[in-house]
């Protein structure tokens, strides 16, 4: 007698547990209107870059040559930000919801389904450093022939904020590779 009840306790506890599995598990799908929120913002980025390259066309003749090549650097910071973007919604939505399930599509990545989460961070921080390197040669390109002391001072904190974004890059690459080479326990 004693032995069925302990063995309907059992039951009911399996039952509540796996109910309770159950529903961590499905709760991923909560991130599922993130990821949609980042395509949209994608195309947010993309009438911005279609607004900006207008811009540029428009003015061409009469722009100088050195705020061409902002504008342009411009477009590139987009279309980085854009590839990011995109990364992280591909590789996001794998890892932490459910593949896509497009294997046979001959325009698939290749690298889609293989970047891991140490893969993303660091493929993310790596188009961090490059998006701060565009945005510290557009501010070399207009820096004054005879700065102030306020452009000098807001150059340092560029160039210090993108060193600090390097040496995170470096840090996490080199955390990456210890815990790789890690056994597991």
């Amino acid at each position: 007698m004693v032995g069925q009840q302990k063995n309907k306790k059992s039951s009911v506890m399996d039952k509540i547990e796996h109910g309770m599995e159950s529903t961590i598990f499905k709760s991923r799908w909560l991130l599922a209107p993130f990821y949609l929120g980042l395509v949209f913002s994608i195309i947010l980025l993309f009438i911005k870059f279609v607004q900006e390259l207008y811009h540029i066309s428009i003015h061409v003749t009469s722009t100088p040559e050195s705020d061409v090549i902002i504008g342009i650097l411009t477009l590139v910071d987009m279309a980085l930000v854009g590839s990011l973007l995109l990364m992280i919604i591909f590789s996001g939505y794998e890892i932490f919801i459910s593949k896509i399930d497009v294997a046979e599509h001959e325009d698939r990545p290749d690298w889609m389904g293989k970047v891991d989460f140490g893969g993303l961070k660091l493929k993310v921080i790596g188009a961090i450093v490059a998006i701060s390197a565009i945005d510290l040669l557009k501010t070399f390109m207009e820096i004054p022939k005879n700065p102030t002391e306020g452009n000098s001072e807001m150059l340092l904190w560029k160039v210090t904020i993108h060193m600090a974004f390097v040496l995170s890059g470096v840090l996490f690459a080199v955390m990456d590779r210890i815990s790789a080479e890690t056994k597991p326990h």
